[in-house]
């Protein structure tokens, strides 16, 4: 039964209903367990990673500001997505209201939004220290870090508030059944009963001109420190200089190649499977990923982490 309230000749959605991640009732139970424990690690992976960096005087470094405002933006950006995902799997009617639909919408974009640059921000972090090295600390200033943060955040948001303004104000009086376990734009954009040019070019013009952007500053930053990175004599030298960036060239990877799978196609054609699984690997598997690769990646961070138990075990001891 579709809610719907009247607006003159026509009538207005008021609930969407998601279609869900899996129509197999046998996989619920195993998806709600594993999708639980990612939740959790996420939680406890990100928050744990951000206290590190607070506590750890080793960690007061650029490099490691960003990827706490990163741990920030991933635990947030999860939040969006993963409970009310997980309130849905074992649920009959997986319903969300027109608000919170447009609410969930504009945290989810303008945390997405946020990390694209935030991304872009810690590329050029790595330039700097590589390329820069003797110039770093005062290139990289705290201001500077956090003018660089606080665009970011800035950006992220301000796309995604004019892009929800632009989509749900569009008149939704036919189905109200979105094909996905989440708001998002292309499955929300089908189910308009009013024209959505307007919408489909936002859509284009932020998704494109956002990742191609940040797309475009690590390539170009990454391709000047891998120039650099080869002039350097000593192999341990070489070996050292690509460590301190390797962290967030797979992060960057991950999050980019799952994004583009996504959204690299017609916003008229049906979702499938396999966007729903890329969707769930930058909605729910990433933000669990960035941390567990700082920490297992970067020898500060692991030193950091040894540091923090010794600690504990002497007080508690």
């Amino acid at each position: 039964m579709k809610n719907l309230v009247g607006m003159g000749n026509n009538t207005q959605v008021t609930v969407f209903v998601f279609s869900g991640l899996t129509d197999n009732d046998q996989l619920i139970p195993f998806l709600l367990f594993f999708f639980l424990m990612v939740y959790i690690v996420t939680i406890l992976g990100n928050i744990g990673l951000i206290i590190l960096v607070l506590v750890a005087s080793n960690l007061h470094t650029p490099m490691y500001y960003f990827l706490s405002c990163l741990s920030a933006v991933d635990l947030l950006y999860s939040t969006a997505i993963t409970p009310k995902m997980l309130s849905d799997l074992p649920s009959i009617r997986k319903t969300i209201s027109f608000n919170g639909c447009a609410l969930q919408f504009l945290f989810f974009a303008g945390l997405a939004g946020t990390e694209v640059f935030l991304l872009s921000s810690m590329s050029y972090d790595r330039y700097t220290a590589i390329c820069h090295p003797l110039h770093y600390v005062s290139i990289m200033t705290k201001g500077k870090c956090f003018s660089l943060a606080s665009l970011s955040f800035f950006m992220g948001f301000l796309q995604s508030a004019v892009h929800t303004s632009c989509l749900f104000s569009l008149q939704f009086c036919g189905s109200n059944i979105i094909d996905h376990f989440y708001c998002d734009v292309l499955p929300i954009l089908r189910l308009s009963c009013s024209k959505t040019f307007l919408c489909n070019v936002l859509t284009i013009l932020f998704v494109g001109s956002c990742g191609l952007y940040s797309l475009s500053a690590i390539l170009v930053s990454y391709s000047l420190i891998f120039t650099t990175i080869l002039r350097i004599k000593s192999s341990e030298g070489r070996q050292k200089a690509f460590s301190t960036c390797s962290s967030h060239l797979v992060c960057a990877s991950i999050f980019y190649v799952s994004v583009f799978l996504t959204y690299l196609h017609s916003p008229s054609s049906a979702l499938d499977k396999q966007d729903k699984i890329a969707s769930v690997f930058y909605t729910v598997m990433t933000p669990m990923l960035n941390p567990l690769i700082y920490s297992l990646r970067n020898q500060e961070v692991k030193r950091a982490i040894v540091q923090a138990i010794q600690h504990i075990s002497h007080i508690i001891q």
